[in-house]
């Protein structure tokens, strides 16, 4: 059996990416040393010493794992007692240091680098792009799948806080069979939500300004970030143009052939009634247009204010397109 690790290093901002990999970090221990024992301590009241007291050898011998937190906010005795266990490690020890942000520490954490240590990253989980990922990979990591359209109503249902979002994925991963479509999130965390991208694309769809605008606007007074309001319709509309060029079938056979729910497909061809080829390929140009101006291309035209403005107008225009 190989010996464990004596070096680890978490870095960054995310509380819950870095308590994981700091477990991660003392159960690939306790699997060479099941009876290792777990000292923390922490950057707030640390004593000068302490360090070296926890890393001398014990009388009845073992491993210990010293968790050394929050070492972006040491202070001069903290950062000189790890300086000089980097100069002599102990043996028997494995040492996780904890860094959240800045250059407090800068020395230790080259340190570590140098010296081979295990760097484990805990990035910030901030914007709609980086919660739709943390998703997708909480679904890749336990072997399996989510839609896409239950991927982005999962983050405007509960992702504001990434902790919440972590417990949301693991519920339904535990819960429903199969692959978790749309309908399930809206299931356990419809409730959560006053309105999201798929109201509002519901409306817009349906030719509802009054409702498409009321939505929208409270949903982004909410907080709720342009990108995946823009993604929302952008499906919706690429969904009914497959679904209306795929001809009569069932909705099953056609939902195997696109890759889609029997669901989607008939929500999809109730929607496609209202619509014709020629003004449905006008309202796909209008949400390419909006992704353009909310990702940060906006245009020189005074028509485009903001990326909010950019997403109200595009669904005035499909609102307007589907009335014709």
């Amino acid at each position: 059996m190989s010996e464990p690790i004596t070096l680890a290093l978490i870095q960054g901002p995310e509380e819950i990416l870095a308590e994981r990999a700091m477990e991660s970090v003392i159960e690939s221990v306790r699997a060479a040393e099941p009876e290792a024992e777990v000292v923390k301590l922490y950057a707030a009241g640390y004593e000068a010493g302490a360090l070296g007291v926890h890393a001398s050898p014990s009388l009845f011998g073992g491993w210990t794992v010293i968790v050394v937190h929050d070492l972006d906010e040491a202070d001069d005795a903290l950062v000189e007692d790890v300086l000089s266990y980097l100069d002599a490690p102990a043996d028997g020890v494995t040492l996780v240091i904890r860094h959240k942000s800045g250059n407090r520490g800068k020395k230790i954490l080259d340190t570590l680098k140098k010296g081979g240590a295990r760097l484990i990253e805990a990035k910030a989980v901030k914007s709609e792009k980086d919660k739709v990922e943390f998703v997708r990979t909480e679904f890749r990591d336990s072997r399996r799948r989510i839609a896409e359209d239950a991927v982005l109503a999962l983050v405007q249902a509960v992702g504001k806080d990434v902790r919440e979002l972590a417990g949301a994925c693991s519920q339904l991963i535990r819960d429903v069979e199969g692959t978790v479509e749309v309908e399930d999130v809206h299931t356990y965390y419809g409730e959560r939500v006053e309105t999201t991208g798929f109201k509002v694309a519901e409306a817009a769809l349906a030719g509802d300004e009054r409702a498409a605008m009321g939505l929208l606007r409270h949903a982004m007074n909410g907080g709720l970030d342009p990108v995946p309001i823009v993604a929302v319709l952008a499906m919706q509309l690429r969904q009914v143009g497959k679904v209306a060029a795929a001809g009569r079938g069932s909705s099953g056979q056609v939902a195997r052939d696109l890759g889609m729910a029997p669901w989607q497909v008939d929500q999809a061809r109730r929607v496609a009634q209202g619509w014709d080829g020629p003004r449905l390929g006008a309202a796909i140009q209008a949400v390419a247009r909006a992704d353009v101006d909310v990702k940060g291309g906006l245009r020189t035209e005074a028509s485009v204010r903001s990326p909010e403005h950019a997403v109200e107008r595009a669904v005035l225009e499909i609102c307007r397109l589907r009335r014709g």
